[in-house]
């Protein structure tokens, strides 16, 4: 029974080993509108992303390696 009542205790679903003061300047929600538009987030690694100056960059190797893979398929039939 003790279980029960620690669960009802902590509502906001957080552990008690979180330490919310911690968090500092997080936004809630920063890239909900992004998410519900549909725009894809994703997270390069750090020696990856040291390529690419920003996302128009990134978007434009990406289209070469895509074009790149097409061009490759045509080929091989």
């Amino acid at each position: 029974m003790k279980k029960k009542t620690e669960k009802r205790q902590r509502s906001n679903g957080l552990r008690p080993e979180y330490d919310l003061s911690q968090l500092k300047s997080g936004v809630r929600g920063k890239y909900y509108a992004r998410y519900r538009a549909g725009t894809n987030l994703v997270l390069l690694s750090p020696d990856v992303a040291a390529y690419f100056p920003d996302e128009k960059a990134v978007n434009t190797a990406l289209r070469t390696l895509i074009q790149a893979a097409k061009g490759t398929r045509r080929r091989a039939h």
